[in-house]
């Protein structure tokens, strides 16, 4: 008899514990089964083996920095639309370290779940770029341009690669900063 309140939704929302708590080399099925008082058989009732759990802490990450963007930017545009968008960014990868690495892989081909939420997040973005009359290629370069600035940034920051005496959040406004000026310039 499976455990009362045991579901895909709690599997996956313990192994996204996991793994902001102890990286990715920590996850496991045995841990998660181990954290929710199962068995690790019992899991796969839920989820489709370690794969499928990465797959739908993925989904589960993506729709939630989607949310987050989406919130960063209501009743916002332009500049103040990029900003809100690159503090929350930062702010969301901090809080979730471990699954922050699965949201910037692209859809994997013919998931169409995955291909949705994955399409949700970036359209944030287009919504945040039409302000600055970006559209079609245009968007997707200055996508591209935004999300491997924020992710350089993010990136290194968590893996402690800023040790100089500069104020960490002092660099990252400037950055933003010239982001929304490039972002302004894009179609000159």
């Amino acid at each position: 008899m499976p455990r009362a309140g045991l579901d895909a939704d709690a599997v996956i929302a313990c192994g996204a514990q996991i793994l902001d708590d102890h990286g990715d080399a920590e996850l496991s099925l045995a841990l998660v089964a181990s954290r929710l008082g199962v068995k690790a058989p019992s899991l796969y009732k839920h989820v489709e083996g370690l794969p499928g759990l990465r797959r739908g802490i993925a989904l589960r990450a993506k729709g939630e920095l989607e949310d987050v963007l989406g919130r960063a930017t209501r009743g916002r545009s332009g500049p103040d639309a990029i900003v809100g968008i690159a503090t929350a960014y930062r702010s969301w990868a901090r809080a979730h370290p471990g699954r922050y690495g699965l949201t910037v892989r692209a859809p994997a081909p013919g998931d169409a779940e995955d291909e949705a939420v994955s399409a949700a997040l970036a359209h944030v973005v287009y919504d945040a770029l039409s302000a600055y009359g970006l559209e079609g290629e245009d968007a997707v370069d200055a996508t591209r341009f935004l999300r491997s600035t924020l992710h350089g940034f993010v990136a290194l920051e968590a893996a402690g690669a800023f040790a100089l005496s500069v104020d960490l959040d002092r660099s990252f406004e400037r950055m933003v900063g010239n982001i929304t000026r490039a972002l302004a310039a894009w179609r000159a």
